[in-house]
């Protein structure tokens, strides 16, 4: 006999390669989906939450760099005001940001909170850390 019995017998089946070579491909994917896939698509929740609540007297950002206050809210469109008595008609879609919604009327009687105050969160922590 030429090969040793001990030899022979050394050659394990391979079954737990499989996985194990699987494994780093797994993990590649659960990377991606917390870094890159999660943020995205909570970012496109957020941008469409945005558009269905944009109403009349908001002021708004155009993808295409326009600024300009609501006048009207159709169903796919916005008719929104860039300067006075002229209005354009734009695709809901193409609202970016929006810039400011129209302030309620100021009430005299509340108190004000003191502008940068610690316990407001207005400094460095409070503005990294805003929801």
């Amino acid at each position: 006999m030429l090969i040793s019995p001990a030899y022979a017998q050394a050659a394990a089946p391979g079954g737990g390669d499989f996985f194990v070579s699987l494994l780093p491909l797994v993990l590649i994917f659960v990377v991606f989906y917390f870094l890159l896939i999660r943020p995205q698509q909570k970012k496109m929740k957020d941008h469409r939450a945005m558009i269905d609540n944009l109403k009349r007297g908001d002021q708004v950002l155009t993808s295409g760099g326009i600024v300009g206050k609501i006048t009207k809210v159709e169903d796919a469109f916005l008719m929104v005001e860039i300067a006075k008595d002229v209005q354009v008609k734009v695709a809901k879609g193409t609202v970016s940001d929006l810039m400011s919604k129209p302030q309620p009327a100021a009430n005299t009687n509340a108190a004000t909170p003191a502008a940068g105050s610690g316990a407001s969160g207005g400094g460095f922590l409070g503005k990294l850390f805003k929801k």
